[in-house]
């Protein structure tokens, strides 16, 4: 199961450093599988490029890395803060865990 928890526009001025000149939204998703007795929670990240009309869609989802909602929603946060992207997630996972 997949759930919606934020999602944010990269800050301009992050944009501006990198020389990027168009929009970038990523996505921060809750992932969870209910296989066994005890659930497994994960998380996903989504980057989406809004480049000359076109939309070029990044993902990368890591599954069965904790055990409880409160620290999948924690790690989230952090990730949604400081505006991690699929490329990075991780990276910034192995740090936090």
């Amino acid at each position: 199961m997949k759930t919606f928890f934020d999602g944010v526009f990269v800050s301009n001025k992050v944009l501006e450093e990198a020389g990027i000149h168009y929009p970038i939204k990523l996505e921060y998703y809750k992932t969870l599988i209910e296989e066994n007795v005890e659930p497994k929670f994960g998380i996903e990240v989504v980057k989406k490029e809004y480049k000359d009309g076109m939309v070029n869609v990044e993902t990368k989802e890591v599954k069965n890395i904790i055990n409880d909602e409160e620290t999948q929603n924690a790690i989230l946060t952090i990730l949604r803060n400081n505006e991690v992207t699929p490329f990075g997630l991780e990276d910034v996972l192995q740090e936090v865990l």
